[in-house]
């Protein structure tokens, strides 16, 4: 099961049927215990048409409202190797193989609501940073109960030579205006995603692409409940958080984004997350 926030309502997708929701508020639709059980209790009694899903192709938004967006850092080999070569030169090369072998988890704020993307929208990199990558993650979507509800497709835009300069400067690397994109909904399952899917992360320009590579969830060190457990263990979230869990597909040493690139992150069961980049 599928949820998309669109400009005319909250549309459900549930084996090829699409249902509008009698919900307005997107903080009380999404975040409800037991969610895949209660919106199957809420389509039995709506009906079903075919051209809702219109207003999934022309009114899509980013499927958050009132909650935070947190991360997860070094939670896959690849992306413990790419910090440490990244902040060789500053000495902070020996933080990262640290904590990626640390029970506790790298755990930092990623966005307020307002800076957040959705797909079809573009992101940004920075005008004062050279070094630019998108960084695709699985993202989960954890109700104020502390319940994994959802998952959804998250782009962690970083600039890898101010993180590189100083591991200190990772809120400024990672956190400003349209850093962050998720979508293109949220799906609902009524166990854990499925630990074999997998993330596919595409870069065109002039559409051409420029960079492929797919990495499984499986993966991933550390597990999501974990991760949830150490996030929740001194905040609470009255609506609900977003948390994406880490990056394991990092773009070779050479490769930097460009303005007009294209960033296509899909991963199975959830969907495709498309975005263009943008600098202002």
């Amino acid at each position: 099961m599928k949820i998309y926030k669109t400009i005319q309502g909250f549309v459900i997708e549930h084996k090829g049927q699409y249902y509008i929701s009698r919900h307005t508020d997107w903080d009380l639709f999404i975040n409800r215990e037991d969610l895949f059980f209660e919106l199957q209790r809420e389509i039995q009694l709506l009906p079903a048409a075919a051209e809702y899903k219109s207003l999934i192709d022309n009114g899509l938004q980013a499927p958050i409202q009132s909650q935070e967006v947190w991360a997860s850092g070094v939670t896959y080999l690849r992306s413990r190797n790419a910090r440490m070569e990244e902040s060789k030169g500053a000495g902070g090369d020996n933080f990262y193989d640290r904590v990626y072998d640390a029970e506790r988890p790298e755990l930092f704020f990623k966005s307020a609501p307002q800076r957040v993307v959705g797909s079809g929208q573009a992101v940004r990199i920075r005008k004062d940073s050279k070094w630019n990558v998108p960084e695709p993650e699985l993202t989960l979507f954890i109700n104020s109960k502390g319940q994994i509800s959802g998952y959804t497709i998250g782009n962690d835009m970083s600039s890898r030579d101010i993180e590189g300069e100083n591991p200190l400067y990772l809120p400024q690397a990672k956190s400003y205006d349209k850093s962050a994109a998720i979508g293109p909904c949220i799906a609902i399952f009524d166990s854990p995603i499925d630990s074999d899917s997998k993330i596919t992360l595409e870069i065109s320009r002039y559409d051409i692409p420029l960079f492929t590579d797919s990495i499984e969830i499986n993966r991933m060190k550390r597990k999501h409940t974990d991760l949830v457990e150490y996030l929740f263990r001194e905040m609470s979230f009255p609506q609900g958080c977003f948390l994406m869990t880490g990056t394991g597909i990092v773009p070779n040493d050479d490769f930097t984004l460009e303005v007009g690139d294209v960033v296509t992150i899909s991963i199975e069961g959830i969907g495709t997350l498309v975005n263009t980049v943008e600098m202002k």
